[in-house]
This record gives C-alpha cells, structure tokens and sequence, in this order.
C-alpha cells in the first residue's frame, strides 16, 4: 500500500475514530528518546516484517532516526544479517527510554508476556498492536486493539495508518491561523448576519 492508498484509507474512515486512534497511537511511537530504542517483536510464529518496514521507511523519509525500529526474532538465524539478528537478548536489556511495541493479531503466548513483563519493570515504555488479547493489554502502557471481525479496518490497514501518523509532524498554525485567533480573544468570535 502506498501512500495515496493510505490517504484514501483514512478519508474512508473520516467518520469513525479510527483516524485519531492509529493518530494517538503513532505519536506514541514517536515519543522514542533515541535512535534504536524503538523495538519490535511480534509472537514465535508471525514476525512484524509489515510494520517494521514501514516504520524504517518513515524514519528514512521523514528524518526522524527515532522511527527506525530494531526487530526483535525469536530465533534469528546465525547466517542472517546483523540487522535481522537480534533477538530476545535485546529485550531483556529494554531499558527507561526505550519503546518496545509488541505485534500480536492473535493471542500472545506466555513467554512473550513474561518477557514484556520484565521490560516493563526495567521502565520500557509498552505499547501494543492487538487483536484482542486481554492479557498483553493489561500490561501496555498503550494499546490499540484492531478485532479481526466485524470492523471496518484490517490489521494491515491500522499498521499503515499507524507508521504514517508516526512520521507526520504536527499542524504548526500559519501566521494568519494564529492572528485570528488573537483576534477572536480580544474581540470575540465573528457573527454572521
């Protein structure tokens, strides 16, 4: 999806709260203090390539290095490349400051909730993409869940929403937004006859 495809997704959710809340959520990803402190993990058997590459593309596109997130694997092959070798060695170092986002369409094991547990504990911030687990919401500073039936947005869609908003900057009013509003506090807002 590129993003015009993702512009369009958002105007065809213009009238839900989807928008705001893949909004909030991105921001949220975008509070990371430092390059490499945005980590990601997903469950043994679905690994968040989708997100990962996405956020590393806004990172890139946008300048903000904070975005470029580290891909945690559960079992990353010794032959791969450095980048796609890290695995949950890296959690467990998880420190205040960092952002561990946790990937899960489906349940998450045990294992992974021990161990974004135990980052908590150290002062990772927690956020976590989800379909529905009780579980790993209860332990996220920040979740945003995405049903996978019945809801106008698929896990795919909210991935792209969310990279998106985490690289956008902020509307900055323009000198004539904020001479308006200067003027409507000190003569009151304009009436229309």
């Amino acid at each position: 999806m590129d993003a015009t495809a993702v512009r369009f997704l958002r105007e065809a959710l213009a009238a839900t709260d989807w928008v705001a809340r893949t909004g909030e959520f991105g921001r949220a990803l975008r509070a990371t203090r430092s390059p490499g402190g945005l980590l990601l993990i997903g469950t043994p058997a679905e690994e968040p390539w989708h997100l990962t590459a996405h956020l590393g593309d806004e990172a890139r596109l946008s300048g903000l290095d904070q975005l470029a997130p580290t891909l945690l694997r559960w079992a990353p092959p010794a032959d791969a490349p450095a980048h796609l070798r890290i695995g949950l060695d890296r959690l467990a170092a998880a420190t205040r400051g960092e952002t561990l986002l946790i990937v899960a369409e489906r349940q998450a094991p045990v294992p992974l909730l021990e161990r974004v547990q135990d980052a908590r504990r150290t002062g990772a911030t927690i956020l976590a993409l989800d379909g529905g687990d009780p579980d790993l919401e209860s332990l996220a500073h920040d979740a945003l869940c995405v049903p996978a039936l019945g809801g106008p947005l698929s896990f795919d869609g909210a991935q792209h929403l969310i990279s998106m908003a985490a690289a956008e900057l902020p509307h900055r009013p323009s000198l004539r937004e904020r001479l308006a509003r200067l003027a409507d506090r000190v003569t009151g807002p304009r009436t229309i006859d």
